[in-house]
């Protein structure tokens, strides 16, 4: 089955969030009849159908869509994934990088479509911890590989904004199957993630 990205808003939802927003802003002590501010309630709600299109989107599908057997048994990795979700306890941004490994197991998938499960699952509310575990589990389902690893970095707006007001700190969240709960086959995954080849 092929994949095909579609970006696409929902009439009634945008009508339903842009009076929320409306009322929110209001609330707030704003006047939404400014002239600045006439159009965010519907852009908000745009913004925020955009930034949770993952509930609507199939990453065991996308990976599916560029399944290919390969006789291939070394470590496949691809570091430096973009990230941007939404924290779902504040509803603030949080950003940064996912590295994923895997050791096929008869079939790989396309690189892009590791950066796009990557995505659907950053476009929900989420937190860090469960994003991590959901990117692997959907490239375990898909694949059947020896062993998955993904490695999350991000920084929270909700810690950086607000609360502690932490500027600098840096969250990170591992999940490892297979091969990878094996010191060694871990080992080189961490190595190579820190390396730069030139």
């Amino acid at each position: 089955m092929a994949y095909s990205k579609t970006e696409h808003y929902d009439d009634a939802s945008i009508e339903r969030l842009s009076g929320s927003y409306r009322d929110i802003i209001s609330s707030l002590g704003e006047n939404p009849d400014r002239e600045g501010l006439q159009k965010t309630p519907e852009r908000l709600a745009k913004a925020m159908q955009y930034l949770t299109q993952g509930y609507h989107q199939d990453a065991e599908a996308i990976i599916n869509s560029a399944k290919f057997h390969e006789n291939v048994s070394e470590m496949i990795i691809v570091k430096d994934i973009e990230l941007y979700s939404m924290c779902e306890h504040h509803m603030l941004p949080f950003f940064g990088k996912a590295h994923i490994a895997y050791i096929p197991n008869g079939w790989i998938t396309g690189l892009s479509k590791l950066a796009r499960v990557v995505d659907v699952y950053s476009r929900r509310l989420q937190v860090q911890e469960r994003l991590t575990t959901q990117i692997l589990e959907a490239i375990k389902n898909a694949l059947n590989p020896v062993g998955v690893a993904v490695v999350i970095e991000a920084k929270h707006l909700c810690m950086m904004m607000r609360g502690v007001q932490k500027q600098n700190s840096v969250t990170t969240t591992s999940a490892f199957d297979g091969e990878f709960l094996k010191d060694a086959t871990r080992s080189e995954f961490l190595k190579l993630l820190s390396a730069r080849l030139d």
